[in-house]
């Protein structure tokens, strides 16, 4: 018994002592340290110098910016911003932009470079660590092909959001379809498909969509397919067709400005409010505040602009060999004769020039040489295409909409 006792004691006793040993070394160690991570972006290695990121505020200039700290070599600000001019337009810097300053750590705050970043994508490099050097670069992208098909289950954005896409999808589908589907009467059970493009940066930041390239939108039983298509390579965008190369938006717009007021009809007989006099009025007139900008009703060419004393500043725009229109009163002319021009392109301001009460546009209308009421026609949708740009138009679509063909029999299975 004594034995097993003085066997207990002792193995206490250098427990003890080892449990006070490792205490001690863990308190004479040192912490490990981690490394500082390497950030890299915009070309730099943002740890070899001092980066201060600000933001561009309202009255800034890229000389006050520059002056916030000392360049190199004694340059100048005024010497640097004639040098880089060609290249770099002071003058267009904006109110809200971001940019970073790369400062010398040894040399106390001596600026390295200037980054002005314009968006997610695009940014300008103003470099003078050995001479100075300006380059507009964008970040590398990519482009993510998708394919989504679904039923409508709620609003079309809320059925867009289930399917895990982006929110700014939504009004680009929605325009799209904005003269064949009212967006508001959709229902539960309509069905859509997309193939569209998403654009990526550096293959994980979603910045949005790039195209579409083909859609399809069943709604109350009818099958209504869009595919975009360049009749001519001046157009900047592709207009949309049907399967059968039919255009899906109208030919004209209902009026030539966003927001308006209808002051008077076109009339065969109204009181002239200036020469106090009935007389026949071949326009209709949209009232809204000066300086309101007016748009083209329909893709054309620029017949002819100027002004007479009735008409004040006026623009004229041949659509085609029937359909013609015109805009009076302007405070501001914005496009030239034999200017081509899409719809929707803004092509003066609202005034009172000529004989006129007040700011509003006289919109006219010719069908065939003759002024007509747009507002009482039935207005073709786009110009048919010709026979040629038809054959080119459905070989073009040929792969696509048996592809739609394909992901719609899979997925809506009758």
């Amino acid at each position: 018994m004594r034995y097993l006792i003085l066997t207990i004691f002792f193995l206490s006793f250098f427990t003890a002592c080892n449990s006070k040993e490792d205490k001690k070394e863990k308190e004479n160690e040192l912490p490990i340290e981690k490394p500082e991570p390497i950030v890299k972006e915009y070309g730099f290695t943002f740890n070899d110098y001092e980066v201060v990121k600000d933001t561009i505020k309202s009255g800034d200039t890229f000389g006050a910016i520059l002056s916030k700290y000392p360049l190199k070599d004694s340059l100048k600000v005024h010497n640097v911003i004639e040098t880089i001019r060609s290249s770099f337009n002071v003058r267009k810097i904006k109110a809200g932009k971001p940019y970073l300053f790369f400062l010398d750590k040894k040399k106390p705050n001596t600026v390295q470079a200037i980054v002005y970043i314009e968006d997610r994508i695009n940014y300008t490099v103003v470099d003078f660590r050995d001479s100075i050097k300006v380059s507009n670069n964008q970040k590398p992208t990519s482009i993510k092909r998708r394919i989504l098909a679904t039923e409508i289950n709620g609003s079309f954005s809320e059925t867009l959001n289930k399917a895990g896409v982006s929110a700014s999808v939504a009004p680009k589908i929605a325009s799209v379809y904005a003269y064949s589907i009212d967006f508001f009467k959709i229902q539960k059970g309509d069905k859509f498909a997309v193939i569209l493009n998403e654009k990526y940066i550096e293959d994980s930041i979603y910045v949005g969509v790039e195209s579409i390239e083909a859609s399809y939108f069943e709604h109350k039983g009818k099958k209504i397919f869009a595919f975009p298509y360049k009749l001519n390579e001046n157009q900047k965008t592709g207009d949309y067709y049907d399967e059968n190369g039919n255009g899906l938006k109208s030919m004209f717009l209902k009026a030539p400005l966003d927001y308006f007021r209808i002051s008077s009809r076109f009339s065969g007989k109204r009181f002239h409010p200036v020469q106090m006099r009935f007389k026949a009025h071949n326009g209709t007139d949209y009232a809204a505040p000066h300086g309101t900008p007016i748009k083209t009703t329909a893709t054309g060419v620029v017949e002819r602009t100027g002004y007479t004393a009735g008409n004040g500043n006026f623009v004229k725009v041949r659509h085609n060999s029937t359909y013609s229109t015109q805009y009076l009163h302007m405070s501001k002319i914005l496009v030239r004769n034999g200017q081509s021009v899409s719809q929707g392109q803004v092509i003066g301001k609202v005034g009172s020039t000529g004989l006129a009460t007040g700011p509003h546009v006289c919109y006219r209308f010719w069908k065939n040489g003759v002024q007509v009421d747009p507002l009482r026609m039935m207005l073709p949708n786009s110009e048919p295409m010709g026979a040629n740009d038809k054959q080119k138009y459905l070989k073009h679509i040929e792969p696509l909409k048996k592809e739609l063909d394909s992901i719609t029999a899979v997925k809506f299975k009758e």
